[in-house]
């Protein structure tokens, strides 16, 4: 029955009509282009990042990746201390904040009044200590 409607069809309109699921892998220029503007940002951002700034970048992936590891583990696994998941997952959220903060602080391009890198930084470190110890005395 199926070769009966393909073969109508194809007589229908003169040309062969697959019904493949599966879609031609050829890329496109959408594709193409997200390639492309994907070797820009990295190389002006090799380029033109001071390294202070792209060892706060590692860091903050390694934030991110921890984040999304702690996320995984209590979706398979399950959440039952809550306490100790949630915790840990508002420690790498307020992590994230804390050193995005940095960042911008530390960046040379953003103009901060009278906020110098070394202050910015140990404001970061006393801010992470505190958190710390809330993070700590929630988990209890």
């Amino acid at each position: 029955r199926q070769m009966c409607i393909r073969d109508s069809i194809n007589a229908e309109y003169g040309e062969k009509i697959s019904f493949n699921s599966q879609p031609e892998q050829h890329p496109t220029h959408t594709t193409m282009d997200l390639i492309r503007i994907g070797r820009t940002f990295l190389n002006e951002y090799k380029k033109n990042t001071p390294k202070k700034l792209k060892l706060i970048d590692i860091y903050l992936t390694y934030i991110v990746l921890t984040g999304v590891i702690q996320f995984l583990y209590c979706a398979i696994v399950g959440t039952f201390p809550f306490n100790s998941f949630l915790s840990g997952f508002i420690s790498t959220i307020g992590s994230f904040i804390l050193a995005v903060s940095l960042r911008m602080q530390v960046n040379p391009e953003n103009t901060w009044k009278n906020i110098i890198p070394e202050r910015a930084f140990s404001d970061f470190l006393l801010s992470n200590l505190v958190f710390h110890l809330v993070v700590i005395s929630f988990m209890g």
